[in-house]
């Protein structure tokens, strides 16, 4: 079964924004201090579907003020919101930072 992402406190979401975005002095900045976060915590490659079609999701790339998890299916590679995506059960290593960026951007 998919989901979008960890059940995280409110107050453990606030820790993680507050780490990430720190010293940070406008949206462009709190938006690559999460991405640096995501990039080094989240452990990729992992499977997970997209359309209920199978992927890889090999990395996150940052691009257009988005984050952007970096798909594959066999020699065909896409570029997903990662707001979109739909992690798998058991959850990869370091998807609290997914929650935590899911949270930044309701609250933008």
């Amino acid at each position: 079964m998919k989901n979008r992402g960890p059940r995280l406190s409110k107050k453990r979401l606030n820790e993680l924004l507050e780490e990430a975005t720190i010293d940070c002095y406008n949206e462009s900045e709190e938006l690559c201090g999460l991405f640096t976060m995501i990039q080094e915590g989240l452990r990729v490659p992992f499977e997970t579907e997209i359309l209920r079609v199978p992927v890889t999701v090999e990395r996150v790339d940052l691009a257009h003020n988005d984050i952007l998890a970096v798909c594959r299916r066999g020699r065909t590679r896409q570029r997903v919101p990662l707001l979109d995506l739909a992690l798998p059960s058991p959850l990869p290593r370091g998807s609290e930072w997914i929650e935590a960026y899911r949270r930044w951007v309701r609250g933008r």
